[in-house]
């Protein structure tokens, strides 16, 4: 069963990005990690599927950005 937007954009707050204010347009919002220059823009309302590239794309951004932290 794919997970939901929800659920994605959740993984994304824990892991310490933050929501900007620049809406992205329509059902798009845009991710940003502190100090960083990493975004991540997630599509579709919280309601609905996640797709694989989604859920690979926001891992990705989750990984890189732990290890940035790290160092």
């Amino acid at each position: 069963m794919p997970r939901k937007i929800r659920e994605l954009k959740r993984d994304l707050a824990r892991a310490g990005f933050r929501l900007q204010k620049r809406r992205g347009k329509g059902s798009h919002s845009v991710w940003a990690f502190p100090n960083s220059s990493r975004t991540i823009t997630v599509s579709e309302n919280d309601g609905d599927d996640a797709k694989d590239y989604q859920e690979q794309d926001v891992s990705d951004a989750i990984a890189v950005a732990k290890r940035a932290s790290e160092s």
